[in-house]
């Protein structure tokens, strides 16, 4: 689902600020996640971890409309 969502942003299908990318990047790291916690694999668990918090920020809070970007 990640290399998915990468493939459509790159051949501008999918723009990178929609709630699609930012759905599918949270999906697609939790489940890469998900199976690394299952083997193991720990390092990768923290990174995916932080990439699924900071998608799921994505789509909650939309480019374009946290307080910072209103200014």
């Amino acid at each position: 689902m990640l290399l998915a969502a990468f493939l459509l942003n790159l051949y501008k299908k999918l723009p990178s600020h929609s709630r699609w990318y930012s759905g599918m990047n949270f999906v697609g790291a939790g489940l890469c996640g998900l199976s690394s916690y299952m083997i193991s694999f720990y390092p990768f668990v923290v990174l995916e971890s932080i990439w699924a918090l900071f998608a799921l920020y994505s789509f909650i809070v939309p480019r374009g409309t946290s307080e910072n970007e209103k200014k």
